[in-house]
Parts: structure tokens; sequence; C-alpha cells
């Protein structure tokens, strides 16, 4: 039996943690990610590295990586191929395993990537991979595309993922204190825990509740999916085809709902200890799953990926230990005005320089300029800023100057999201001359690296509540640019007004006159820009590097990883010692 009860694990046992997720984004050219899920895990990974957590992370290969976006003569996305040298940046193991679908055996490689932290330590990555010429060619594509295919193809992924993680790590010799999974992809490894546990001697005369509390001890769960139709859920029929009698009727009759197999109630059952990503998703959450005790742990990013060169520089001169310990940013308050001002705008000039070589469009380092990067999706409202382009364009010409740079894809399936992308690439003509406009086209860590550092403000405007936390704001606080934002995700916990930054609107539960609230929220980002924000940035500049200043020493000390992760240790991963 591979699976233990804590009481019989070792100290180096106790310890190590597995986490799991579909995707884990830690360098710009492994594209195993699609956005701030995947980035999420490479942060936290990251820091595990940092501290020097025993860990390893547990992922698909995905070695056509998600898509490289490109726009066509209309400004309408399209999907290409993101290949990507595999066998140059990882190292393949001598180790494979079986995972059964549909009677079917799959054979499973392995692939290494070793994450080394500030100090010297490491967390190995494991990249699941099943282009193995034993496998039939519909097997052999199972890892080849993040979130490629239709709900079958999910759902063979996810066993792949759950099973053949949990095979996997017994093969390389891991026992490990915790799974944690990162949303419930991979919750299918509670099915393969269980199967280990087939001869267990039980000690009381519930031997079934046993084995559920000894699951349990061992698994940890994250949700950050808001909305319910976000949470997948599978067709009986699938997974009693491809899981035969590695699923047992009564752990189904636990997990369903309205009839079909849900991934987010497996891992609620079958974990002792459960998170939301922010305060508000929290409230949400429970809304959801009433039945279940959820906690919140507001999520972070990896200070050191998203601080820019030039200002990591300057922290290296004003702010000891930074990279070791995130929490010292608060001393950014030690950090003079206008050697903050001379950094930022050589932050800028970074950006408006790769602005100027992939788009050809010329920005002025001396405008103000906000960004916006997020997935391209309705309740994003990516478009709501152009509500009112005229009283958008008389702002830039009697207050201030604005220049405008987006990005952001839209999944391949969202057509209302290729469209909303379309509508902004499109607007750049009616702006013009009184605001440019830039889309930057195939947004990832690279890009965003330069984004969140070379903007003056953060725009994001989600549909509230449906932002489970984000995290681009975060980045950008790092760099000292402050948000306009809605009062939703981390922004609630963040959100300190002519601080750190700036609210559109109030704080909600639901709305039902959704076009009545975008004309609300549209109206309070032009009221902001145009009484607030943009006058400050132009008559009071001083003042104006001040909120940024505070941006960091408030926002960037609290919301990062380093802290998400020592939150993640006390209460995630000590539990049922």
């Amino acid at each position: 039996m591979a699976l233990k009860n804590t009481s019989q694990l070792s100290q180096m046992e106790r310890n190590r943690i597995a986490y799991f997720s579909m995707e884990i984004g830690f360098r710009s050219d492994i594209p195993t990610y699609s956005g701030g899920l995947g980035v999420l895990a490479g942060d936290t990974l990251k820091s595990m590295a940092d501290i020097g957590i025993d860990a390893v992370g547990i992922t698909l290969l995905s070695e056509h990586g998600y898509f490289t976006q490109h726009l066509d003569d209309h400004g309408y996305q399209q999907e290409l191929p993101s290949d990507w040298p595999v066998k140059d940046t990882l190292k393949k193991l001598d180790v494979s395993v079986n995972v059964y679908l549909h009677e079917r055996v799959v054979k499973v490689n392995v692939w290494e990537y070793e994450l080394v932290g500030v100090q010297g330590k490491s967390v190995k990555l494991y990249f699941l991979d099943t282009n193995n010429d034993q496998n039939d060619e519909q097997d052999k594509a199972l890892t080849s595309k993040l979130y490629g295919g239709n709900n079958l193809y999910r759902m063979k992924q996810e066993i792949i993922l759950g099973i053949g993680g949990v095979k996997v790590l017994r093969e390389l010799g891991y026992n490990p204190r915790k799974y944690h999974m990162n949303e419930g992809h991979a919750a299918f490894l509670i099915l393969e825990l269980y199967r280990e546990l087939d001869d267990m001697n039980c000690t009381t005369d519930d031997c079934e509740e046993e084995k559920f509390e000894i699951i349990r001890q061992h698994c940890s769960f994250t949700t950050h999916t808001p909305v319910a139709a976000g949470h997948d859920k599978f067709e009986e029929h699938q997974v009693r085809t491809y899981l035969g009698n590695v699923l047992p009727d009564h752990i189904f009759d636990m997990v369903k709902k309205d009839g079909k197999f849900s991934m987010t109630r497996l891992a609620l059952k079958f974990s002792s200890y459960v998170n939301a990503v922010a305060r508000k998703h929290q409230e949400v959450s429970k809304r959801m799953f009433p039945e279940y005790d959820i906690d919140y742990i507001t999520n972070g990013v990896h200070s050191t990926t998203w601080v820019s060169p030039h200002f990591s520089a300057l922290f290296d001169k004003y702010i000891i230990d930074w990279r070791e310990n995130s929490l010292e940013l608060r001393n950014a308050r030690k950090i003079p005005i206008n050697e903050l001002r001379h950094v930022h705008e050589k932050a800028k000039q970074d950006l408006f320089e790769y602005v100027k070589q992939t788009t050809g469009t010329e920005l002025d380092v001396h405008t103000f300029t906000i960004g916006f990067a997020r997935r391209a999706t309705a309740y994003k409202r990516a478009d709501l800023l152009f509500k009112d382009i005229n009283r958008l364009k008389d702002i830039s010409r009697r207050v201030g100057r604005i220049q405008l740079i987006f990005a952001g894809k839209a999944h391949p399936n969202d057509h209302n999201g290729k469209l909303i992308i379309q509508r902004i690439v499109n607007l750049a003509q009616r702006l013009a001359p009184a605001i440019k406009l830039v889309f930057l086209q195939d947004y990832n860590i690279a890009i965003a690296q330069q984004l969140v550092a070379g903007v003056d403000l953060w725009l994001n405007t989600p549909q509230r509540p449906l932002e489970a936390s984000g995290t681009s704001g975060m980045k950008a606080a790092h760099n000292g640019v402050p948000s306009l934002s809605v009062p939703d995700g981390w922004w609630i916990e963040g959100l300190l007004e002519d601080v750190t930054g700036w609210g559109i609107g109030n704080e909600i539960e639901y709305e039902q006159d959704y076009e009545k609230l975008n004309w609300q929220d549209a109206n309070q980002i032009y009221d902001k820009l145009e009484h607030k924000i943009v006058p400050l940035f132009y008559q009071d500049n001083d003042e104006y590097m001040a909120v940024m200043r505070r941006a960091i020493a408030i926002n960037g000390a609290y919301f990062n990883t380093l802290r998400m992760v020592d939150q993640y240790l006390v209460r995630a991963y000590a539990r049922n010692n």
C-alpha cells in the first residue's frame, strides 16, 4: 500500500507537497499555460523553491502549448500552433506508467524541469506525456495541446493528470504528505489514492469512512472558479466507460450533481482543507457550495519574476533582502520620488520600444498611459472603457493626453471574446488622433512583464462578483503601477482610495440590470480619469509618484506568493499532523 496514514509517515515524507495543476506557467518560452491559473501555479512553485519547501509539481506536457494568437486583417483572432523545443528545455526521465482508459492501456512518459530558488534550493516539475510509440494515435494526442478538443478530451486529460500523476510519483519514489489540487482538474487523483487502499486492514467498523478520512488527511483543494459553468462536470456514461472499476458506485453517488460527475465536488468531499482565492471569492464559493467549509487565502505573485529589471536594481539599492522576503517591500517608502520617476520612465521606454518594434506605433514616454490585459471574455468587460468614446477623447483633449495599450487572448471557442478583441483593435482609427490605442498580439509572460511595469495605470473591469481574485494588478503594483479597478477579487482587499489606487463603483452582490451597471461603471471610469487621475499625473506628478510608491509598499509587500505560500503551510499543509 503506497498511501500511508499520517502517523506512519517519516519526517521527510510528512513535509513533501505534491502540487497538481493542469497548467504551470513559469517561463514564456515554455507555453504550458493559458493564463492566470497557470501563472499562479508557476509563481507558487517558485516561492516554494525560494523558501526551500520540499515540493514537486505535476502537470501535463502540452507539447503544442495553448496557441499562438494572430490577428487577421480584420482584427479577428486566429489560433496557430505554439510548438516549443521540449527536448532542449526539459529532461526526459527513464520512467513510464500505465493508465487505463476504456480498458485500454495508455503509456505515460515523464519529463523533468528543476525550478531553482533565490537561495539555490529547488522544486522539481514533472510533465506527463502520452506521445509514446506504444499508444494509438488518439491517445498520443492527449497531452499535446492544453485544453484542446471537446469535453471528452478534457476528461481524458484530467484522468492522465490525476491518476497518472499519482502513479508517476510512486514510480519516482514519492509518498507525499499532501496532495494540493490547484482547481478541480486534478481531482481524479483521489480515485487513485482510494484504489491504493484496497488492501488496507481497517481498525474500525466503518472501513469506508476510515479510508475516506485517510485520503482527506492527504488532500487540499484550491477553487478558482466563481462561475458555476466553469466547474468541470462529466456525463455518467463517460466516466463509467473510461474509468471502469476505478470509480466505485458509492463515490459517484457522493459527488454527482444533476446526474453528472462533478470534479469540484469530488475535490471538496475528499479534502481536509479547501480555500477560495480572495475574501470575496470565499463568499461566492460558500454560496455555490454551502455544505462545505471553505476558507480563503488571497492570491499573490512571485515578486522577483514580476519586478522589472529597472525596479529590481532600485529595490536592491534601498530595500534589504527584498528578494528573499517580499514583506521588505514595505520599505519602498524610503525610495526618493525622483529616483522612482526615473526608473519608471526607463520601464516605459522599454515597453514603448517593444510596441514600436511589434506594431509600428510610436508612443510618447511623457504621455499618461493606461494598460489592460486580461483573457478576452464577456464578463471581463475589456471594452467597458469605450462605452462613450467621445467622452474619453474629450478627456484626452481637455485634461491631459492619454495612450492605451491592450492585450489578451480569447479562448478558441469563445466567438464573443474574439469579437471584443476585434472591436478594440478597430477602435484605434476612431480614437485617433486624440488617443493612440495599440493591441499587443499573443500576450504571454514576457509581454506581461514589460506591460505591468511600463504603463502608468492598470485598468481592470470585471463583472462583479465574477472575479475570483485576479493577479495582473498585483504584478503592476510591484512596479509601482496603481490600479483603477472594480472592487472585486483581490482589489477589495488592496484598494485604499487615493492611496494605492482607485475604485470603480461599489462592491455589490448581484445586479440584474447589467447594461445599467455597465454605464454606471463606465461613467465612474470617466469621472475618476477626468477629475482625479489624469490631473494628478499632469499637475502634481510628485503626488502621483507617491501613489506609485505606496502601491509597492502596501500592495506589493502583501500580495505576493511568499506570503501566500506561508499561509498554505500553516492552514493547508500542516493540518492533521
